[in-house]
Formats: C-alpha cells, sequence, structure tokens
C-alpha cells in the first residue's frame, strides 16, 4: 500500500534528480542542506509569498504616480496634468498594468533565484528604491529632473554593471569585506525594519510619522484622522482591523509557534484575510471610500488576466546617457542597490544556515548576484519598473524552515497565480502579514548574541547598523555610517600604535574581532596560486589553471565548504551552548532557594558542569583578566 504521509513524501523526493538538485536532506547530495524537506521548503514559499504580495498594489501604485508613458497635455492652469481626465485615464490604466508587471518580473526573478542560486529568497521591485524612482527622478506626473524613458535606460544600465562586478568577483568581496560583528547586526536591523513595517501602515498600522514627534501612535478611525496628513488627530489604537492583526494575526501565531505547529506563519495571515473580505464589518479590507469601492469591484472579479500594453522595450529611452543627470540616477541606484542587496543577502543566507564564517560569503553567492543583476535590467527592459532586489520579508519563509531554492519557487508559483488571482491575492489586507512581519523580527534579533559587544570599536559600529537600518528606512544607509565608523575606529589606533605599542587602546589585541584583509586574501589562494589569482572569483581561478568544467565544484572546494559551515555551525552552538548554561545556573539557584528558603547565595556561579557551583574568584567576567574562562 502506497503511503502518502508527509514524511514517506520527503523521503521518496528526497533521492530523485529534484533532490539532488536542491541538495534536500537526504538526498545524498555531498553538501546536502540538513534539515531541508520538500514539504516544508512548499510550505516556507507560500508563507513568503503571503508576506511579499503586498507588493503588487503598492509598487503599481507608486510607480503609477510617476505617470510613466502616459502623455500630460498641462495647460496653464494645469500644468502638471492633475485634473485632467484624459491622464487619470491613462494612469489607471497603467496602474493595472503594473498590477500585472509586478507579479511578472517578481515571478521570474524569484523562480531564477531559486532555480540556478538556489536560495530561499523571493525579488521584486523593491520599496524604496521604486518611491526614488517614481517621486524623485521621474517626478509626480513626470515632474521629475529626467524623464521615465531615461529612468528606465538608467535602471537598464545597473543591471549591467552589476552583472559585470559579479562576474570579476568585486560583488562576493564586498560581502567578504563587512566585518563579522557589523553583518551579524544587519541581520538585527533588518529584522528591526521588518518590525517597523509590520508596525508602520504597511502592517498593523500602530505607529505612524508625527508633528511634533518623529513618531506616534496611530490606529484611529478615519474620521478622526487629519485629512492633509493622515496622521491621528486622537482614538489613537481604537482600529478593530489594528486588534483583529493583533490577536488573530500576531497572538494566535506566538502560540502556534510555542507549540510547533507547521505553518504557524501562514495560517493566522490566512484566517485574518478571510475575516477581512466580507464588506459590512467594521475590519473590513474595502471600506465604502472611492479607493475602497475600486478595490471591492477589482476583487469580485476574483480572476482578471491581462497583459502591459503600456509598458515594454518601446518606452526606454536610449539616448539618455548623454544627459548628465541620468548618470546621478545610475550612481544613485547603483550604491544603494548594491550594499542593500549585498546585506539582504548575507543576512538571508546566515538565517538559512548557508553563510561560510571563514571565507566570509555563502552558498551559490556567484550566481544569486549574477541573477539578481540580470533581473535589474530586465526590469528596466521589459516591464517598465524600477530595479528587482532581494526581498527581507523572505525571512518569514526562513523561518518557516526554508532553506533551499524550492522555497523561492513555491513563491514564484504563487507570483504566477497572482497574474491570474490578482484580485484576491493583491487584497490580503496589511494587517493580516502585520504581526507576522513583527514576529520574524523578533527572531532575527537571535543575531544579536553574535555582535562583539566586549570591544568598543566593534560594538559601536554595530549598534549604528542596528539604529539606523529601521529608522532611516533603508538598509544601505545603515552599513554607510557603520562603515565609517569601523574604519576610524580601527584604522586610527592602528596608526597610533605604529607610532607607540602604548597608544593602542585596551582589548586592542585580545578583545577586537579579528580584521585582517591581506590575511582574507591569503584565504582564497590556491596552491601554487599568486596573491593577484586569489582575488579573483573560483570559476575564473579555475579557467585560468586549465579546468574547463569551471562551473563544477572540486572535492577540494567542496570539502571547503564543509568545513565552512562546520566553523559557523560551532560559533552558533558555542553561544546556545553559553546561553543555555546561564538558563541551568538560574534553575540552579532558583531551586537552591526554594528549597532552602533562603535568598540565592551570589557567590555561586555556574561552572561547565550545572551541577556544580564555584565561588567568584574562580568565575571571569567577560574582557576581564582572570586566568579561568570557563564560563
Amino acid at each position: 500500500m502506497v503511503s502518502f504521509s508527509p514524511h514517506a513524501i520527503n523521503n521518496a523526493v528526497a533521492p530523485t534528480f529534484i533532490g539532488r538538485w536542491f541538495r534536500l536532506d537526504g538526498s545524498g547530495h555531498p553538501l546536502e542542506r540538513k534539515g531541508s524537506k520538500f514539504l516544508t521548503e512548499l510550505r516556507a514559499g507560500t508563507v513568503t509569498a503571503a508576506a511579499m504580495l503586498y507588493i503588487i498594489s503598492v509598487n503599481a501604485s507608486i510607480l503609477s504616480d510617476s505617470g510613466g508613458p502616459c502623455v500630460c497635455e498641462g495647460t496653464a492652469d494645469d500644468p502638471i496634468c492633475a485634473t485632467n481626465t484624459a491622464y487619470a485615464q491613462c494612469k489607471n490604466e497603467l496602474n493595472r498594468d503594473y498590477v500585472v508587471a509586478t507579479s511578472a518580473i517578481a515571478l521570474i526573478s524569484t523562480f531564477l533565484m531559486g532555480l540556478l542560486a538556489n536560495m530561499p529568497l523571493g525579488l521584486a521591485p523593491g520599496l524604496g528604491v521604486n518611491a526614488y524612482f517614481a517621486y524623485s527622478q521621474v517626478g509626480f506626473n513626470g515632474t521629475g529632473p529626467i524623464s521615465y524613458g531615461e529612468a528606465l535606460a538608467a535602471v537598464f544600465l545597473e543591471g549591467l554593471i552589476f552583472f559585470a562586478l559579479t562576474i570579476l568577483g568585486l560583488r562576493q568581496w564586498l560581502a567578504r569585506l563587512i566585518p563579522r560583528s557589523i553583518t551579524a547586526a544587519v541581520g538585527c536591523g533588518i529584522g528591526l525594519f521588518l518590525t517597523i513595517i509590520g508596525l508602520s501602515s504597511s502592517g498593523l498600522n500602530v505607529i505612524s510619522g508625527g508633528i511634533s514627534t518623529p513618531l506616534q501612535l496611530a490606529g484611529c478611525r478615519s474620521e478622526y484622522a487629519d485629512a492633509t496628513t493622515g496622521f491621528c488627530d486622537s482614538h489613537v489604537l481604537q482600529d478593530p482591523r489594528l486588534w483583529l492583526g493583533v490577536f488573530v494575526g500576531g497572538v494566535v501565531t506566538a502560540f502556534l509557534l510555542m507549540y510547533r505547529v507547521k505553518g504557524a506563519l501562514l495560517w493566522p495571515i490566512l484566517l485574518v484575510a478571510i475575516i477581512s473580505w466580507p464588506r459590512p464589518t467594521a475590519v473590513t479590507a474595502f471600506p465604502h471610500t472611492e479607493l475602497g469601492d475600486s478595490n471591492f469591484e477589482f476583487f469580485k472579479k476574483v480572476v482578471s488576466a491581462r497583459g502591459f500594453s503600456l509598458l515594454g522595450p518601446k518606452n526606454v529611452d536610449w539616448s539618455a546617457y548623454a544627459n548628465g543627470k541620468t548618470w546621478v540616477a545610475i550612481i544613485s541606484f547603483l550604491y544603494v542597490d548594491l550594499l542593500d542587496t549585498t546585506g539582504t543577502l548575507v543576512a538571508m543566507s546566515k538565517q538559512a544556515g548557508l553563510y561560510d564564517m571563514r571565507d566570509g560569503d555563502f552558498e551559490g553567492s556567484s550566481v544569486a548576484f549574477l541573477v539578481d543583476s540580470a533581473c535589474i535590467s530586465a526590469s528596466g527592459l521589459f516591464f517598465g519598473t524600477s530595479p528587482c532586489t532581494p526581498f527581507v520579508e523572505s525571512a518569514s519563509g526562513i523561518s518557516e524552515g526554508g532553506k533551499t531554492g524550492l522555497t523561492a519557487i513555491t513563491t514564484s508559483f504563487w507570483f504566477f497565480i497572482s497574474i491570474f488571482f490578482a484580485p484576491l491575492l493583491s487584497n490580503i489586507p496589511a494587517w493580516a502579514t502585520g504581526s507576522v512581519l513583527v514576529i520574524v523580527g523578533a527572531m532575527m534579533m537571535e543575531n544579536a548574541s553574535k555582535i562583539n559587544w566586549d570591544y568598543v570599536g566593534d560594538s559601536i559600529p554595530a549598534f549604528i547598523v542596528l539604529a539606523c537600518i529601521p529608522f532611516t528606512y533603508n538598509i544601505s544607509y545603515g552599513i554607510i555610517p557603520a562603515l565609517i565608523v569601523f574604519m576610524l575606529l580601527h584604522n586610527v589606533p592602528n596608526f597610533l600604535g605604529k607610532i607607540s605599542p602604548r597608544l593602542l587602546p585596551h582589548g586592542w589585541h585580545d578583545l577586537k574581532d579579528p580584521y585582517d584583509v591581506v590575511a582574507m586574501v591569503r584565504q582564497q589562494e590556491t596552491h601554487g596560486g599568486s596573491r593577484m589569482l586569489a582575488l579573483l572569483p573560483p570559476w575564473m581561478r579555475k579557467l585560468i589553471s586549465g579546468n574547463r568544467r569551471f562551473w563544477e565544484m572540486t572535492p577540494e572546494e567542496i570539502e571547503r565548504r564543509l568545513e565552512g559551515r562546520q566553523m559557523t555551525q560551532a560559533t552558533g552552538d558555542a553561544a546556545a551552548e553559553l546561553r543555555q548554561r546561564e538558563r541551568d545556573g538560574l534553575r540552579l539557584m532558583m531551586g537552591k532557594h526554594f528549597r532552602s528558603r533562603e535568598p540565592p547565595q551570589s557567590e555561586y556561579v555556574l561552572s561547565e558542569d550545572p551541577a556544580h557551583t564555584y565561588p567568584p574568584e574562580s568565575h571571569s567576567p567577560r574582557g576581564s583578566d582572570a586566568k579561568d574562562s570557563s564560563v
């Protein structure tokens, strides 16, 4: 009798071609990813899709504000066509086209990331950079410094430049050169970034911008919000949709996670969405407003397939490169996407257990960067959108157990479905996913334990990342100042130390994280290779050495990758073991207190063995010079 139990299905798929290609646990591949299961990957991809599908309508709304290819025939009284009916109708059609185009580019880029790079990441036109594209470059109704066609040309060339940098291995070196504490802090910063998104109007609407303060409480009904700014004047936290998201979306999710229910992040999203779809309720996603009526009419279609005739290569202005303002846009896109994408990929690879601490790289990095670069160019050339980028919401699927490209392929499937079922999937309300984003942000804060808090030169740059990523709403704006401060705090003392060793700060030799660029280069050297060859990507080194099958990993590379995994895992295990010892110590002290009914004695601390305690003189606090460092 054939068994269709989840365990049987996972075991049946693992040894197949699909299992070996995606390196599922049990596939027999030398680099199989422990804990990755076929059905878990499918569920994780669905969770990622549920967290990302909001971008379909949000991106369409933002990009259509630019007017795109619509022609504005302004008048003296209305130069930007604010009241032009024909122009408004064109923008409405453009918005619908962008719904399909966003789904299409997200489908293609996410599928390629999963199939070729084997990474559990979802890609789509990124928030922030799409606003920069629409409002800072093209401008509202085309009033910006460059035209829509010039902006598309800038996006296309940016992707080509990234592709060349990846071929030469320079994007991988950027990932290696970011210091360890900063890379750990980027993961935490992205978690806080997700939390801000989850608490803002893109999620639960708990917070908003303020007039007297940068942030203020939100969550009021529409009649209590300022008509101009949208900020709450009174009655904050009284919107029932907020509390639906908090309790059904958040508290239920937390309990499901505590009891390790499969799909814990997915089922509450679907439940909140279903509760929100009926119209005559206080928590409806379709209020009786102009926007609500429009969305409800679209929602009732259920299935709606259309193309995007207004978009495509015909809109690209190839003469744009003669305009200096276009190059300003290209440079801006480059540095924002470079740090944003690198930071996101490194953080997500750590979350999925794919990061190699020794080489400062992650599995499939070259292909992942190439896919990202190609999809950026495709975004501008074929789909008329802002640059495509990996989404931090991918962390929700990784937290559900996604470790391979099957997660991304499943996510791409839902974007494919969204092309036809856009009326349903683009109307999953923000408060359905808000709590999930907050919970995923909490999960990502585990990376804070990997920051070197013992040395100021490492901890301050890391904290700058933690503070700047969520509050600037941009990953690159968190990494840039952190790197500048890191260079100052490490290079200035190093220079002073060459004048006199006494000028080196306390902890320079034993507390700060090791950081040596020359040593990083030496780690990449092959037997008999030169220092210059070590700077090249592995495929190019193999090609130069005569290995024409440069795309295949050699046994030595596989062994090195396995060793890097073990080192990364060992570091995480050591931190987890230390936290467990601290918990065991608290239980031991509390148990002694309750048995004796006396206050716990502070002179007892935990040793390697939780069953024994030692007096404080044998305990070595972090950063001290005591000889005993067992704790």
